[in-house]
């Protein structure tokens, strides 16, 4: 069954967000220079600038004050840095994005913010950036997307043995859980670094510590200091199950007020400065004892393309949605026209458990009433037209269960693997700073 998963690329969204509300630049920009090497690979004074200006009108809309332009300019240069070694690590391993898959993403962009295409690019040109730059950083961002999901996603491996001691635990744990809303900095440590190179950064982290408790914006001494990849989004992780937080996380906050700041945090990455901004009862506590609903859909799946528009592919898809209204048989329209795997079954997808398919698809079918059908929805695979069957409100199969354990192991560890790797992927890169 060719089920329908969360698109791993949200990022894209936020980046034309804050590209769409980058201001023009108001003075004549200076001549253009190399102010960095990465690899093989150049950074411009005009570049930087450019993602400057981006990153304060991203902090100024989440109302976080900008930090000393000269210190925020050294963290826009780091992240660029790292970007660029990402995206060529990427290009490295082999991995491609072509042009029509760059289009389609795009596409995609224009459509989550209200834009046909050629808007998009009109509205990014007006704002004093230029599109060719534009597509290329979302090329690498979705190059460097695939790079972790092949780098961190997929090496983390959990055994059958790892789930059973997970249940376990949980068949000790307290009727609720906590889900915390947490903000952190890192202040990162390279890999191989020398004692004096620990203590510079130990005695860093204390001293944004200090100024954390005397009462400095967290947000702000995140977008100053910190290395971690939310650094430019003040640092917000936002509410996380306990369960899906790193150990070293769980264990400092666990007795903090909300407002607090934990002392410096040794892990092998560097060090950790975490905010409690609150938290929250999460119930139930024991993976699987709470009622689900569940419910049973079944799709027909059309994929624009050259030859057929999405345009006709609506006309064709309204079509059918009338032709069942009128009482077609839904599964004999659907192993007609379907290009889904699902086809030869009628499109039944069998019992959908909630965060099965990608949002748009979950909140057309869960509009839906059993026996109606669907106007045609649009998700990233393609157009589809959702009847809902029936419904029902149960306890997760144990396999059900096993899942969900074996799913949130791998939230913690993808978590705690993600930063080791972006530290040995900078350390790895040639850097050569030009700038004066």
């Amino acid at each position: 069954m060719s089920l329908p998963h969360r698109l791993t690329c949200a990022f894209v969204a936020m980046l034309l967000t804050a590209a769409v509300h980058a201001q023009a630049p108001s003075a004549p920009r200076e001549l253009d220079r190399v102010i960095a090497v990465v690899n093989t690979d150049i950074i411009t004074a005009n570049e930087l600038a450019m993602r400057q200006r981006t990153v304060e009108q991203q902090l100024r809309r989440q109302r976080i004050d900008l930090p000393p332009p000269d210190v925020l300019r050294r963290q826009v240069l780091e992240r660029l840095i790292m970007d660029r070694a990402l995206a060529q690590a990427a290009r490295d391993q082999g991995l491609r994005v072509d042009d029509a898959q760059l289009d389609r993403a795009l596409a995609r962009i224009a459509e989550q913010n209200r834009l046909t295409p050629s808007q998009l690019r009109t509205q990014i040109e007006r704002d004093g950036m230029n599109y060719v730059r534009f597509r290329e950083d979302i090329r690498d961002e979705i190059l460097v997307s695939r790079l972790r999901e092949r780098e961190v996603d997929a090496k983390v491996v959990i055994s059958e043995a790892d789930v059973d001691a997970w249940l376990a635990d949980q068949g000790t744990a307290e009727p609720s859980a906590v889900e915390y809303n947490l903000s952190q900095i890192l202040l990162r440590i390279p890999e191989g670094a020398s004692p004096e190179q620990i203590e510079r950064q130990r005695l860093r982290a204390e001293e944004v510590v200090r100024q954390a408790q005397r009462g400095a914006e967290f947000a702000r001494l995140a977008a100053a200091f910190s290395d971690a990849p939310d650094a430019m989004s003040g640092g917000a992780i936002g509410f996380r199950p306990a369960d899906r937080l790193p150990q070293l996380y769980v264990d400092a906050v666990a007795s903090l007020k909300p407002g607090e700041v934990t002392p410096p945090l040794r892990s092998p990455n560097g060090f950790h400065i975490l905010k409690l901004v609150d938290r929250r009862a999460s119930v139930p506590g024991k993976i699987g004892s709470e009622p689900v609903v569940q419910t049973r859909a079944r799709h027909i799946l059309i994929r624009p393309s050259e030859l057929v528009p999405e345009g006709e592919v609506m006309r064709r898809l309204r079509d059918l949605r009338d032709r069942v209204r009128g009482g077609a048989d839904f599964a004999e329209l659907a192993r007609q026209y379907s290009s889904d795997g699902s086809a030869g079954r009628g499109g039944d997808l069998g019992w959908v458990y909630p965060g099965d398919t990608v949002p748009d698809f979950e909140r057309a079918m869960a509009a839906l009433q059993p026996g109606q059908v669907s106007d045609p929805v649009r998700t990233e695979f393609g157009v589809h037209l959702i009847q809902v069957l029936e419904r029902r409100t149960d306890s997760a199969s144990p396999e059900r269960v096993r899942q969900a354990a074996r799913q949130a192991l791998r939230e913690r560890r993808i978590e705690e693997a993600l930063q080791d790797w972006l530290r040995q992927v900078r350390d790895r890169a040639y850097v050569e700073y030009r700038d004066q």
